[in-house]
C-alpha cells in the first residue's frame, strides 16, 4: 500500500501545490495558518511529516522556526527544496521516509510537528496508532503538533457539488462510512477516511491530549463552484468570506462536517 500512495505522489508532484492555490481549498490552507499563529509559538523547531511541495514549511520558515521537512516522496521533496530556496530559505534538513517509521527521531525533540496528509492515507489502525504514539514520543514537553484527517461526513456532503456522479453508486458512500477506507480504484489513491469521533477516540488512545480541532474549510465546505466563482467576481466578498471561515472554524457547527478536519494536541 504504502508503494501505492509514494508512487502516486512521485507522479502527481505539482497536485498539492497547484490545489491549496485553488480558491476553494485556499480556504483550507488559510484557516490553517491561521490556527498555527493562534495555538504555536513562533520559535522552536518544526518537523514537517508529509511535507508535500512544503506550502505550510514555507510559511512556518518565514515566521523564524527551524524546520525539518519530512515526505514519503522524493519528487515532492525536490520540489519543496527549490521552492524554499528559491525565496532564499534555508530548513534544517530534507529527509525522504516513511511516517509509519520515526525510529531516526530521538525523544523529546520538536517544538511542533505537523502531519498534515499521511493520516490520510494508512488504512491500517495499528499503524495509525503506532504513529501517533512517536508523535507524542518526539514532542518535547510543552510541544504541540497539529493532525489532520479526511472526514467521511465532510466528503459525502462535498460531493454533491464536487462529484455528484459518485451518487449513482451509494455502495461507494456505504463503504466510505463502515470501512473507513477507498482504494486507489474508489479514490485518488489509498484513503483512510475518518469521522471526528474516531478521529477523536484514537488520537487519545495514544495519550495526547486534545487542545482543539477545526474544520478547515469551515462553513465554506462543500461549495466548491460558488467560493469560486465569489472569488472571480469580488476579491473583496471572498476575503471577508475567508476571514469569517477562520474564525469560525472551531464551531461544532462547522468543524464536524467539513472535508478535512484538523486536530491540535499535546
Amino acid at each position: 500500500m504504502r508503494d501505492v500512495v509514494k508512487k502516486y505522489y512521485n507522479e502527481n508532484v505539482l497536485l498539492e501545490l497547484n490545489r491549496l492555490s485553488n480558491p476553494y481549498n485556499n480556504i483550507e490552507f488559510q484557516t490553517t495558518l491561521h490556527m498555527i499563529d493562534k495555538y504555536f509559538k513562533n520559535t522552536g523547531k518544526v518537523l514537517d511529516l508529509g511535507c508535500g511541495p512544503g506550502r505550510y514549511s514555507i510559511e512556518l520558515l518565514k515566521k523564524g522556526y527551524n524546520v525539518t521537512l519530512y515526505d514519503i516522496s522524493k519528487e515532492q521533496l525536490k520540489l519543496a527544496k527549490s521552492n524554499i530556496e528559491d525565496i532564499n530559505l534555508k530548513a534544517d534538513e530534507y529527509i525522504c521516509g516513511d511516517c509509519t517509521d520515526l525510529s531516526k527521531f530521538d525523544d523529546n525533540s520538536f517544538d511542533v510537528v505537523l502531519l498534515m496528509g499521511p493520516m490520510y492515507h494508512i488504512t491500517d489502525d495499528s499503524l495509525r496508532l503506532d504513529v501517533l504514539k512517536n508523535i507524542k514520543r518526539i514532542l518535547k514537553d510543552n510541544g504541540f503538533a497539529m493532525i489532520a484527517y479526511l472526514n467521511g461526513l465532510g466528503i459525502i456532503k462535498s460531493s454533491i457539488h464536487e462529484c455528484s456522479f459518485e451518487y449513482a453508486n451509494i455502495e461507494n458512500f456505504s463503504k466510505l462510512l463502515v470501512d473507513n477506507a477507498w482504494s486507489k480504484d474508489d479514490s485518488f489513491t489509498e484513503t483512510y477516511v475518518a469521522t471526528p469521533f474516531g478521529a477523536k477516540k484514537e488520537i487519545e488512545k495514544c495519550g495526547l491530549e486534545i487542545i482543539t480541532y477545526f474544520g478547515a474549510e469551515g462553513f465554506a465546505s462543500g461549495i466548491h463552484s460558488d467560493v469560486i466563482k465569489m472569488h472571480n467576481e469580488d476579491k473583496k466578498c471572498y476575503n471577508n468570506l475567508v476571514d469569517l471561515c477562520k474564525h469560525t472554524c472551531e464551531l461544532d457547527e462547522y468543524r464536524n462536517s467539513t472535508e478535512h478536519i484538523h486536530f491540535i494536541v499535546r
